[in-house]
């Protein structure tokens, strides 16, 4: 046993690790905190794809508007991202022109806003204005300015429709008008929405449309989106067709030259002397076919090319069973 006596500073190393083992093993120290009001979370790839889905909706929604009011207007995907509902309303403006759209088949309803500096610069491009400065108007909307905005609100439930049909028939209806966010209660508050968010850009004025579904719905789906995502990955691209390409370029086919004869029967044939003459179906000047693999592709002349003979082409042909599958 040797006697040497230890130091205090080799101690107090001793006694830190010890400690520091323990505070690796305790289960509790790895623990994260967690908030129980906070909404259920979907997936990061599912929310990806539904990011995916409303940029075509902007885009469509860009063209139609453009034709609807005969200005130029540009629509822009801001963001998507998943918020409870009580932070969704509160980071809506008020007053606001709000909707609530029934999603049919299913049970629930989702939240359409658009801005009132939107909405009345708008408004007044319906009514024959050629509206080119922002309109400081921070009013609520009336009942007959509501009835105008009906073809805006059509265009836009269609595309939006157009785009969801891509992953499940949706037919947003609207159900109910509203001025201010606080009012809108279709949703409870600490229920999870997905929010949309979309710039509008008419000419040279912009304003914000916000679009609220709710994630039950969307985790609903969650096998359709895995289906979505499985059709577009099924197309190759350009890189895996031109790998595809290179494989299989030092393949071997065989090419024949035709010229069809007449059809006999089998007592004909039987029947067939030496010097008999038959008459081929097409004349000598016509066109002969080429077969690729015992496929018709293409039709031409036979020529000669030295001391060989050659085909050709003249045309590209398809077999009839091709046409037909």
């Amino acid at each position: 046993m040797s006697d040497r006596v230890l130091t205090q500073e080799e101690i107090d190393k001793v006694f830190r690790n010890a400690h520091q083992t323990q505070a690796q093993a305790d289960p509790s120290r790895r623990a994260q905190p967690y908030d129980f009001r906070r909404p259920d979370r979907i997936a990061k790839d599912q929310l990806r794809s539904i990011h995916l889905l409303h940029e075509t909706f902007a885009r469509t929604l860009g063209s139609s508007l453009s034709a609807y009011l005969r200005a130029y207007v540009v629509v822009n995907l801001v963001s998507v991202e998943q918020l409870s509902f009580i932070e969704f309303s509160r980071a809506l403006p008020s007053p606001s022109c709000l909707v609530s759209l029934g999603m049919k088949p299913f049970e629930g309803n989702a939240v359409l806003e658009v801005n009132t500096g939107l909405v009345f610069p708008i408004l007044e491009m319906l009514l024959g204005g050629s509206q080119k400065t922002a309109l400081k108007i921070t009013r609520e909307i009336t009942e007959i300015e509501q009835s105008i905005l009906d073809g805006l609100f059509r265009i836009t439930l269609h595309d939006l429709k157009t785009a969801w049909s891509a992953v499940t028939p949706l037919d947003f209806k609207i159900e109910s008008y509203e001025t201010d966010p606080q009012l809108l209660q279709i949703l409870a508050p600490n229920e999870a929405v997905v929010a949309v968010t979309m710039e509008v850009r008419v000419g040279e004025l912009s304003g914000m449309m916000n679009i609220g579904i709710p994630s039950i719905i969307v985790k609903m789906l969650r096998h359709k989106f895995d289906q979505q995502w499985s059709v577009r990955k099924s197309h190759s691209t350009e890189e895996e067709q031109a790998r595809m390409l290179r494989l299989i370029k030092n393949g071997m086919v065989e090419a024949h030259g035709r010229l069809d004869g007449p059809k006999l029967t089998v007592a004909e044939l039987l029947d067939l002397q030496p010097d008999d003459v038959l008459t081929f179906d097409s004349p000598v000047a016509g066109f002969q076919q080429m077969t690729i693999n015992g496929r018709l592709k293409f039709q031409g002349h036979i020529v000669t090319t030295g001391r060989s003979r050659g085909f050709e082409i003249q045309e590209r042909r398809q077999a009839r069973e091709e046409h037909r599958r």
